[in-house]
């Protein structure tokens, strides 16, 4: 988990976020799209995330076959390729 907090504190590696929504604190996702993700649920359709860096990947430890690290705003999820389903997250990375 120290790896993925450091990779993100980074300021080139947050990605761009428009002031209104960096001023929300909820990663940069827009209002309505916080916390869409239950542990043990699939992600909703539509929702945006993004692929791990596979430096962090590495770091955190590849994850099994079938599986694959996402990042949705400042939390990063396990998530079954086939279904979406979330195995398991590491929250609120980014501050």
């Amino acid at each position: 988990m120290a790896a993925a907090i450091n990779y993100y504190s980074l300021p080139e590696n947050r990605g761009y976020c428009p002031p209104g929504l960096a001023k929300k604190g909820t990663g940069c996702l827009p209002p309505g799209q916080a916390k869409l993700w239950r542990k043990g649920e699939p992600l909703p359709r539509g929702v945006i995330y993004y692929d791990v860096p596979r430096a962090v990947v590495l770091a955190l430890g590849v994850p099994p076959f079938g599986y694959k690290y996402v990042r949705m705003a400042s939390d990063i999820l396990l998530i079954a390729i086939g279904t979406g389903m979330v195995i398991d997250a590491m929250e609120d990375l980014v501050h």
